[in-house]
């Protein structure tokens, strides 16, 4: 019995020793982050024109740094939701604390709707319910339009929660919204290349623009009214003045400003807003496509979103315009894009007033034909015509800039939020954000509080103080979730079988005091990952074998339990996407083992189309959401628009098919038998129980050695060996579509 024991004690020391170092390797945080992504919909695209996040590569190895680093996971969820807000010791600190908020951008945002309030409450809406579920494994988005129909989530939970995400910036708004970059704060020693390349550029910008304002100085003493406004007449195309326009309802006529075109412009009193419009409608328009362009008098109490719609052969398009900022051609214009009218057909253009608070103002509606954009038949035109030496340095300067540009260093950005604008949130009746009802002040879900929650300073959006309150060890969820994502990352299944949802909907946990055991100790060993992971890897439950049980014992274990929820023996598990990908790379010879960095190829604008060739470990590989490789596709990789705590298991022909047949498998099967057959080995025995130990971790039986030699040729002359090694290749790819193979015991 000593004996035993000891030999029990040596085997448990030295699976520890194991884990140890498995621990403490670079690809523990690889392969765990890679988790994290996937509860976090983590991407690099989006699915609107494929629009490519080339940032967002930044968080992924924040992710994997965290973990190598085991950063305590309380620690790391304030990091993600207020890295921003949070004090620092270092510039490397607040680097990474910076980034970590990159969590809140990730989603997959229709960047393309018009209505932005109704944008921003998407965005919000999408990051608590990610919130929701990543950390507390809540479905609050159901909350948004009624009270939940099953947990006690009411809508003014909700709202309180919505009020401090929609206190912080998420997109830069135009007709295609844009996510927020920032330059990464850098050490001074670093930041001086920055600085003076930016210095330089700003000098030429400012020379470009001295140029361009002595230009339209000339325009303006030819081309001018005895009022100082421009003449329609010296732009090119069609130009309907707001003296031509059709109004409906009160506006009001002003020459306040100096760059109105004609002999003024309009705006609106505030009053009635909705019912007033000005319909601009151009006579004599040829058939043909026209950029359209709207000018308008600039102001900080301009509306922020007024309504332009342009009626064309191409549809109906709803743009909105910030009247806050100059207009961005010439100071005078803003163009609406570009579309086709027919000849005599319904072609004009609406500015509305709906929605809107600040004034909303018109001057005139130009439809330039695209054939002439190139002409710059605009006040520059004239300049040029007056200052043809003004006009050839204005092109040189231009040209030197796009030059110093092109060859300057890039300062390091990074995707977040910003503060912007603290305050409550109205309730949205239905979700609604035209029917508003009473205003929340904001706050945290009130059945998952214990004790008084944090106070949020009016002049902050909470963000620090939602962090808090989730990584507070008194929130029942935090830990919790958390310990049952580890256990499901490790068993294959959950404690809480729905690792995403711990609501009513979800599954109760199959041993709940297990579950509350593990919160404690995790939080009490200071929520550090890895010494979670080593209690569990090195418990008895992990060490079971999937097999071995036969006869009574094995039919009394399924009769009783054939789920395997009291863990009477270990599931068989399939090998995940990534795992077979990297494998195959690994035996091939092929696996690039480098760390970080960005993987997009240069100059990818869109994800439509890419052709994934890189040979880095999967969780390097970008993640395109319009555009995943096909490996992950036929593997059940997680969808990366949703929460996925644990990934579909699916067995499909497709999969089988793949490895059969797929040019990819082919070539790593191929490339693995010319390095297998480079080693000085004895013989094809050797060389089979070699093939066997890589690709499956076991050795061939005498039955699979025999079957193997069979196939396989013989050692031949020299004259052979493209044949030869061709046989193994294949002698690879039926290894790597063995169900062995994609599956663990």
């Amino acid at each position: 019995m000593r004996d035993y024991q000891s030999a029990i004690g040596n085997r448990q020391s030295a699976i520890g020793k194991l884990v140890d170092s498995l621990l403490a390797s670079p690809h523990f945080g690889e392969r765990w982050g890679r988790h994290w992504l996937d509860v976090v919909r983590y991407a690099e695209s989006l699915t609107l024109r494929g629009f490519v996040m080339k940032e967002a590569w930044r968080y992924r190895d924040y992710v994997i740094n965290s973990f190598n680093s085991d950063k305590p996971y309380d620690r790391f969820l304030r990091e993600q939701v207020a890295g921003d807000l949070l004090p620092h010791e270092s510039i490397a600190q607040r680097q990474q604390q910076l980034i970590a908020t990159t969590f809140l951008t990730l989603g997959n945002t229709n960047l393309e709707e018009q209505e932005k309030k109704q944008l921003e409450m998407d965005v919000v809406d999408e990051q608590l319910d990610t919130i929701g579920k990543a950390f507390l494994a809540q479905t609050i988005g159901c909350a948004r339009c009624h009270d939940h129909k099953f947990d006690p989530i009411p809508t003014r939970d909700y709202y309180a929660l919505a009020g401090i995400l929609k206190s912080s910036k998420t997109l830069e708004h135009s007709n295609v919204s844009k996510w927020l970059e920032f330059p990464l704060p850098l050490p001074p020693t670093e930041g001086k290349q920055f600085t003076a390349h930016e210095q330089a550029v700003a000098k030429l910008e400012a020379s470009i623009k001295a140029a361009k304002e002595s230009a339209n100085t000339a325009v303006a003493k030819k081309a001018t009214l005895p009022s100082g406004a421009l003449a329609a007449k010296v732009l090119t195309g069609i130009v309907v003045d707001d003296a031509q326009a059709k109004k409906v309802g009160a506006w009001t006529s002003s020459r306040s400003t100096k760059t109105f075109i004609g002999d003024g412009y309009l705006h609106d009193d505030n009053a009635g807003k909705g019912s007033k419009s000005l319909t601009f409608q151009p006579d004599g328009l040829k058939a043909g496509k026209y950029e359209v362009r709207l000018a308008y008098s600039p102001g900080k109490g301009r509306a922020d979103n007024t309504p332009v719609t342009v009626f064309s052969a191409d549809g109906e398009k709803l743009i909105r315009v910030d009247q806050r900022n100059d207009p961005p051609i010439e100071g005078r214009f803003v163009s609406l894009g570009q579309f086709r009218f027919e000849q005599n057909g319904a072609g004009f253009v609406i500015v509305g007033t709906e929605g809107t608070k600040g004034h909303v103002t018109a001057d005139a509606v130009q439809f330039v034909p695209v054939e002439k954009l190139a002409e710059v038949a605009t006040t520059t035109d004239a300049a040029k015509k007056d200052k043809p030496d003004t006009s050839e340095s204005l092109k040189k300067l231009e040209a030197e800039l796009k030059k110093l540009e092109a060859s300057g260093p890039k300062r390091p950005m990074f995707m977040s939020v910003k503060e912007e604008n603290p305050g409550d949130t109205q309730i949205h009746v239905r979700g609604s954000v035209q029917n508003l009802g009473a205003k929340v002040p904001r706050g945290f879900l009130q059945v998952a509080s214990h004790g008084p929650a944090p106070a949020i300073p009016a002049k902050e959006s909470g963000r620090r103080e939602l962090g808090e309150w989730l990584s507070n060890r008194d929130n029942p969820l935090t830990a919790r979730v958390f310990v049952n994502r580890a256990w499901t990352w490790l068993f294959g299944t959950g404690l809480v079988r729905s690792p995403d949802n711990f609501g009513t909907t979800g599954d109760i946990p199959t041993h709940p005091e297990l579950l509350d055991h593990l919160a404690m100790r995790f939080m009490d060993e200071g929520w550090s990952t890895k010494k979670l992971v080593r209690e569990l890897v090195l418990s008895r439950a992990y060490q079971q074998a999937s097999g071995g049980l036969v006869g009574p014992q094995l039919a009394a274990g399924l009769a009783a339990d054939p789920e395997n929820k009291l863990l009477w023996h270990a599931s068989r598990r399939k090998l995940d996407a990534e795992s077979i990908r990297d494998t195959v790379l690994q035996v091939s010879g092929q696996l690039d083992l480098a760390q970080g960095g960005p993987l997009l190829k240069p100059g990818t604008s869109a994800d439509y189309g890419y052709k994934h060739t890189d040979t880095r470990r999967s969780v390097y590989s970008p993640v395109l959401r319009n555009s995943l490789p096909e490996l992950f596709e036929a593997f059940d990789f997680a969808d990366p628009s949703l929460v996925v705590g644990k990934r579909s298991d699916s067995t499909v022909a497709p999969q089988a098919l793949f490895m059969m047949n797929h040019p990819w498998v082919m070539e790593q099967s191929q490339a693995a038998a010319q390095k297998l057959l480079a080693e000085k080995l004895a013989d094809d025995r050797a060389r089979i129980a070699r093939a066997y130990r890589l690709v499956l971790g076991r050795v061939p039986t005498d039955g699979e050695i025999t079957l193997a030699l069979k196939f396989l040729p013989a050692d031949s002359s020299a004259s052979e060996t493209a044949k030869r090694t061709e046989a193994w290749g294949r002698f690879y790819q039926a290894l790597f579509a063995s169900v062995d193979f994609r599956y663990l015991n």
